[in-house]
């Protein structure tokens, strides 16, 4: 049986030599999956299944083939807007995905490395690719180590959970935090201190500020970073920092928030007297920061687009499992620069 199929701009008939092509196997080997003939290894199934399906090989699958793709997508705080909306990125893209593909999403503690790493390690069903959004930890470099060794397709998203080579889609965040120090540096509305807050178990709140550091000591002046506060990125611990921050500075003149916990350091802001003097430079569109962006509370928000996240991270677990030939980007993804007057 043949078909129609797309390659390299013409259109030909699609047969077992380029469904084994694509999927890096033998022709016999194609026969015996398309024809339910047993004997072959489960990811192999999964190849051949997979690069029929995107040859638009013309014939009914056995249902023992259906769902053979399994992508889990780990991810950490369901209560935060911003995983929030990477969830349901994920479960608006699975959706217009072929049927075969089942995306699966779970959420992990994220102050527990031996609950994450569990999770990364064990796999109720076969995979064919893991995507994860959580933070770094010995224990759980060595989970993600153990599944890249097994051959299953490993993709960080948001933030790195271990520096294994495997694929990473999120923004630039040092471009990141250099992006806020410019804006600080450039719409402060006095000369004085500037003070930054983040949660040091991610790597991408500590690359974001390396890069807000190193502007301002690359560029000395009247504007100066001198104090960096640890949230957890939790609200409680946001909004004691700031408070601390407010009383060893009384002149600060600008604030930078690496992580997504924005919500508390704006009702600081909100109840302070010179809250509205104070340059607020912090990440991710929400509720909250829509609103103090309009209030005059913060000035510029930078947002990670989650949703362009999630899409990289799918397009590059099934480019590598042979279900599309169309190669990712691979450059970081473009966070967006909003203030009240883009709302």
């Amino acid at each position: 049986m043949q078909s129609k199929a797309i390659f390299g701009g013409k259109v030909g008939r699609s047969n077992y030599k380029d469904i084994a092509r694509r999927a890096g196997v033998g022709t016999a080997t194609v026969e015996r999956v398309l024809n339910g003939r047993g004997g072959v290894r489960p990811e192999l199934v999964e190849k051949v299944v997979a690069a029929a399906r995107s040859l638009n090989y013309p014939r009914v699958l056995p249902d023992a083939h259906r769902g053979l793709l399994r992508i889990d997508v780990l991810m950490v705080r369901p209560e935060t807007t911003f995983y929030r909306r990477l969830s349901k990125a994920f479960e608006r893209i699975a959706a217009t995905l072929d049927p075969l593909v089942v995306v699966h999403r779970r959420f992990a503690e994220e102050m527990n490395p031996q609950d994450i790493a569990r999770h990364i390690a064990a796999a109720d069903v076969p995979r064919a690719g893991l995507i994860l959004a959580v933070p770094n930890s010995p224990l759980i470099r060595s989970a993600v180590e153990k599944v890249v060794a097994q051959g299953v397709p490993v993709v960080h998203v948001v933030t790195r959970a271990s520096e294994d080579g495997v694929d990473f889609v999120g923004i630039d965040n040092y471009a990141a935090g250099r992006t806020a120090a410019h804006f600080i540096s450039r719409m402060a509305r006095a000369e004085g201190p500037v003070v930054a807050l983040c949660h040091p178990i991610y790597q991408v709140h500590r690359d974001r500020i390396r890069g807000f550091s190193e502007y301002f000591r690359d560029r000395p002046g009247s504007i100066g970073f001198e104090w960096l506060g640890f949230t957890r990125d939790e609200e409680h611990f946001g909004a004691e920092s700031l408070s601390i921050a407010l009383e060893k500075y009384p002149d600060l003149v600008g604030l930078y928030n690496a992580g997504g916990a924005n919500a508390a350091l704006i009702e600081v802001l909100r109840r302070h007297s010179r809250g509205k003097d104070i340059l607020f430079i912090g990440h991710e569109l929400t509720d909250y920061t829509r609103s103090a962006l309009r209030e005059g509370i913060m000035d510029v928000v930078l947002d990670q687009a989650p949703e362009a996240q999630a899409q990289r991270a799918l397009d590059i677990v099934l480019r590598r499992v042979g279900l599309t030939a169309v190669e990712p980007d691979r450059n970081p993804i473009r966070f967006i620069t909003i203030t009240a007057e883009s709302l």
